[in-house]
């Protein structure tokens, strides 16, 4: 039996290795639904992540030093007095562009080529394949070969700006325990520091990390201190994924609390100082 002749004829439904039927697949189950809410979940972060970063206020709390991630490091002149952690580097900026562009697009770019994102958008949202059994829409496979996919090959670089921005985030969610009596602890640090200690958890359980721990050893019994840190990050790699999806929350959690303490919404529920 030859295979149909339609616009289709050259995409995985009717490949000519496979079995001439004219579904996309036999399968009954709901194949569709963990495409469809990685969809949703990745979506509902972009879309706030991007209003998020163009908003332009209730970032810092200036009480309690509370800055979000999202506006880290903020290096404008424009920045609310006291938010610039590091100096201001640069004068006011255009509204399409962030206050934190020195490390967002770079956070950005260490997601998107992210060996678990790649999976998660492959399969949900380019559908390459969206699930076992089921042929993709695609006439072509070309993997990371070719531009633009082949950029994925940057994540190692982008590992280690990654790193250093954990490193960064770390100083603030530090900074944040000075009230105007001192030492201050509240609501808002434990989301911070909870916030900070999960990114690290995520960053260091790269598969970059774990190459840069292990790779390249011929004999791990001559190196026991990199051969330890291999295990150690190996550990966290197993739940990588978990970790992609959680620190996506706990972005949004730590941001929305921050804005609403910033914008005098609510009041930050203050435990010392």
């Amino acid at each position: 039996m030859s295979a149909p002749t339609t616009d289709r004829a050259a995409t995985g439904v009717f490949s000519p290795g496979r079995a001439r039927i004219g579904q996309r697949t036999l399968r009954t189950d709901r194949w569709w639904m963990p495409p469809l809410l990685t969809n949703l979940g990745l979506a509902a972060f972009v879309i706030y992540a991007t209003v998020r970063a163009f908003w332009g206020s209730a970032y810092y709390v200036p009480e309690y030093h509370y800055l979000t991630p999202f506006y880290s490091p903020c290096v404008s002149s424009a920045c609310v007095p006291g938010s610039s952690h590091f100096g201001t580097w640069v004068g006011e900026l255009p509204w399409f562009i962030p206050m934190a562009f020195v490390s967002l697009p770079f956070l950005l770019a260490f997601r998107l080529t992210c060996y678990y994102y790649r999976r998660a958008y492959y399969r949900s949202v380019w559908q390459s394949p969206p699930a076992c059994a089921v042929a993709e829409p695609h006439s072509r496979y070309t993997g990371e070969t070719r531009f633009p996919l082949i950029l994925q090959n940057l994540h190692r670089y982008f590992f280690y700006v990654a790193v250093l921005i954990s490193v960064v985030n770390t100083y603030d969610a530090l900074l944040a325990f000075r009230s105007p009596s001192g030492f201050g602890l509240g609501l808002g640090n434990i989301i911070l520091t909870g916030n900070v200690i999960l990114l690290w958890i995520y960053t260091l359980s790269c598969h970059s990390c774990r190459h840069v721990t292990g790779g390249r050893l011929k004999h791990f019994s001559k190196h026991p201190v990199r051969y330890w840190m291999w295990t150690q990050v190996s550990r966290i790699n197993t739940r990588h994924m978990l970790w992609a999806w959680i620190t996506l929350g706990t972005l949004v959690l730590t941001d929305l609390y921050i804005m609403l303490v910033a914008s005098g919404t609510i009041s930050d529920l203050r435990f010392i100082g």
